[in-house]
C-alpha cells in the first residue's frame, strides 16, 4: 500500500512519516511506502483552490503525488472533484485539522473515498492563547510595550480612569463550549471569573457540572465584561456578531476573536471602538486574511492584532500527525475510524 504525506511547514512530512512509522509498526502487515510532499504553507497564504476553501498548493501537484497512493495524510492539500476523479487507487484522507475544509466531501463520497479529521489537535494551544489576548487586551500590555520601546513612560496608565480591568470577579462569555472552549473555562474558573457559556450543542447539566452558566448568545453578551468566542464557522454562525449583537455588549467590553474571522462582522467594530462600547478588540482571525492594507480597523484604538497564530504550537503539529496517524492505523486495520468526515462510506462498505 502506498500512502502519501502530504505536509506543510507546520504540520511537516517528516512529522506525519515518523507518527505513521509509530503506528503502522505493530499492524502485522507489509510495510507500506511512505512517499512526502511539501506544500508552502504557511511561507504562502492558504486559500480557495477550485472549490474548497483554505488550502495549500495545487490541483496538477497533488494529482501528480498521489499517483498510485490508497492513503493520503495532508493538513492542507486540495481534494477537489478533479482531484477525486484523477486518483482512483485512493482510499481515505486523513487530515490533520480540526475540520476537513480543504475537502470536497460530496466528490470524496461520490468516488467512495473515506475522509477523516482530528478535533482537538490544537485545543489546549488555542485555548492558552486565548486567554493571552484577554489578558493583553484587559491590561493594555501590548500598547504599552510599544509606548516603552519608542520612549514613552505611560504612568498615566496607573489613573484611576484608565486603569484595567482584572479576571478575578469578572463575568466572561465564551461563546462555543467545545474542546478550546472548555480548556479555557477551567483556567478562568482557576482566575475567579464567573463563565458564562452559549453553545446550541452543550448539555445544560454537562455545563453547570463543570462551574460555568449555560445561557443564550443574546443574554450572554448583555451581562459579560468580556466575550471570546469558540464557535465553529457555519452558514448559521457566519456573522453570529453582528451589529444587533454587538450593541448589547455593556460599554468598555472586551471582545476576543480566535476562532473564525466570520463569526464577527467586522463593520461595525471600528465605530464601537471609537465610541469606546467596545473597550478593546483582540483579533487573531480576520474576514480577509491576510489583511487588506486599507483594512478598517488599522487606525481604531485599542485593537491587538495577531496573524492567525493561536494553534501555532510544536505541540499542536505532533498532535495532529499523531491523531491522523492513529485513523491510518485502524483504516489499516479495518477498524472504525474515530473521526469520520463522511461515514456513509464506510457505512456502505467501501473503505
Amino acid at each position: 500500500m502506498r500512502i502519501l504525506a502530504a505536509g506543510d511547514h507546520f504540520v511537516r512530512p517528516d512529522l506525519l512519516r515518523a507518527a505513521l512509522d509509530r503506528e503502522l509498526a505493530h499492524t502485522g502487515r507489509e510495510s507500506p511506502e511512505l512517499a512526502e510532499l511539501t506544500l508552502p504553507w504557511p511561507y504562502e497564504p492558504f486559500g480557495p483552490v477550485a472549490g474548497v476553501r483554505e488550502a495549500s498548493g495545487t490541483e496538477d501537484q497533488l494529482i501528480d503525488a498521489l499517483s498510485g497512493a490508497a492513503v493520503c495524510v495532508t493538513q492542507m492539500a486540495p481534494f477537489t472533484e478533479r482531484v477525486f476523479a484523477s486518483s482512483p487507487d485512493l482510499r481515505l484522507v486523513a487530515v490533520s485539522r480540526g475540520g476537513p475544509v480543504n475537502v470536497d466531501l460530496d466528490a470524496a463520497t461520490r468516488h467512495g473515498v473515506a475522509v477523516s479529521f482530528a478535533p482537538g489537535r490544537n485545543a489546549p494551544a488555542a485555548a492558552e492563547f486565548a486567554v493571552g489576548l484577554m489578558l493583553t487586551a484587559m491590561r493594555r500590555i501590548n500598547s504599552s510595550d510599544a509606548d516603552l520601546k519608542r520612549g514613552v513612560w505611560r504612568g498615566d496608565l496607573y489613573a484611576y480612569e484608565e486603569g484595567g480591568i482584572e479576571l478575578s470577579g469578572a463575568t466572561v462569555g465564551l461563546i462555543g463550549y467545545g474542546a478550546i472552549g472548555r480548556i479555557v473555562a477551567r483556567v478562568l474558573l482557576a482566575f475567579g471569573a464567573q463563565v458564562l457559556v452559549a453553545d446550541p450543542y452543550t448539555d445544560p447539566a454537562a455545563a453547570v457540572a463543570d462551574g460555568v452558566e449555560p445561557v443564550e448568545v443574546d443574554d450572554l453578551l448583555r451581562r459579560s465584561s468580556v466575550v471570546s468566542l469558540h464557535a465553529r464557522l457555519t452558514p448559521e454562525t457566519r456573522h453570529l456578531l453582528d451589529a444587533r449583537r454587538l450593541a448589547l455588549l455593556p460599554h468598555g467590553a472586551v471582545l476576543v476573536n480566535s476562532a473564525r474571522g466570520g463569526l464577527l462582522d467586522h463593520a461595525p467594530l471600528p465605530g464601537l471602538l471609537r465610541s469606546g462600547r467596545l473597550g478593546a478588540l483582540a483579533l487573531d482571525v480576520y474576514d480577509v486574511e491576510p489583511i487588506p492594507d486599507d483594512w478598517a480597523l488599522r487606525e481604531a484604538p485599542n485593537v491587538i492584532t495577531t496573524p492567525h497564530l493561536a494553534g501555532a504550537t510544536k505541540e499542536t503539529a505532533h498532535r495532529a500527525a499523531s491523531i491522523t496517524a492513529a485513523e491510518v492505523g485502524r483504516f489499516v486495520r479495518g477498524e472504525e475510524l474515530a473521526h469520520p468526515a463522511n461515514p456513509d462510506v464506510l457505512l456502505a462498505g467501501r473503505p
